[in-house]
């Protein structure tokens, strides 16, 4: 056996078979020029035609192939442009939602600093209860005003039913300062003093923060109602959030 002889692995055998047989007929299947020449004789064809014709065919052979190569390489260059373009909006969608869902968290976060300042003027009306009822024991409807202003408040679950609770408060609270205004006595009471200066600093702090929930839904609603971003959010559930104004 000659040391030099090409071994093929036994794996590729039936592959290398396969293609040598297709190479075989294609082979067994074609014509040498010479050939054609011959049977052209058969039928009085000259020999140059037979040339020509050959080489005509085999230039409309070569221009179609160029031509599917041509198409092959069109349709990919639309297919990247395509896959590019799916690419483009897929990360403008993710930015966007991104972009939305951040904006709402800040308006959440805003008005979590809102409902802390309502809370802590709500928890003070048991103090204007106390106040009110020590100057005076005839103001029942406005210590009934008072309990029953911070009672909704507390008992809101709903946006709506929260906006109802915070004007009641509202009311009550400005009933009160109305009836403090129409009593000497009243506010000459230390403890009324005290009172006022809690509720002035507690007053300070939630017109801060309603100015700062404001700008935040202020910049939400801008980014929800610019074109394109309108349609996504729509799509995804983000609305147009309501700015919250003093009721007093």
């Amino acid at each position: 056996m000659n040391d030099k002889e090409i071994r093929i692995p036994e794996e590729i055998v039936p592959e290398v078979l396969e293609l040598a047989s297709r190479y075989y007929a294609d082979y067994t299947q074609s014509f040498a020029e010479s050939e054609l020449v011959e049977a052209a004789k058969e039928v009085r064809i000259p020999a140059e035609f037979i040339q020509q014709a050959i080489r005509e065919v085999q230039r409309q052979r070569q221009q179609k192939l160029e031509r599917q190569k041509k198409a092959t390489q069109q349709r990919q260059r639309l297919l990247s442009v395509g896959v590019g373009i799916i690419g483009v909006i897929a990360l403008s969608g993710m930015w966007t939602y991104n972009t939305l869902v951040s904006s709402a968290s800040r308006v959440n976060a805003a008005w979590a600093q809102v409902e802390n300042q309502i809370q802590r003027r709500a928890d003070l009306i048991p103090n204007l209860v106390s106040v009110t009822q020590a100057s005076a024991q005839q103001e029942k409807a406005l210590v009934t005003l008072l309990v029953q202003s911070r009672q909704s408040y507390l008992q809101a679950l709903t946006p709506a039913q929260k906006a109802a609770a915070i004007a009641k408060i509202d009311q009550a609270i400005a009933r009160f300062h109305q009836y403090a205004a129409t009593n000497p006595q009243l506010q000459s009471s230390q403890l009324y003093i005290n009172l006022q200066y809690e509720m002035a600093g507690t007053e300070n702090r939630l017109a801060v923060e309603r100015m700062r929930y404001n700008q935040a839904v202020q910049a939400y609603n801008q980014q929800v109602q610019a074109f394109p971003t309108s349609l996504l959010a729509k799509a995804w559930g983000f609305h147009q959030q309501s700015f919250f104004q003093a009721t007093k």
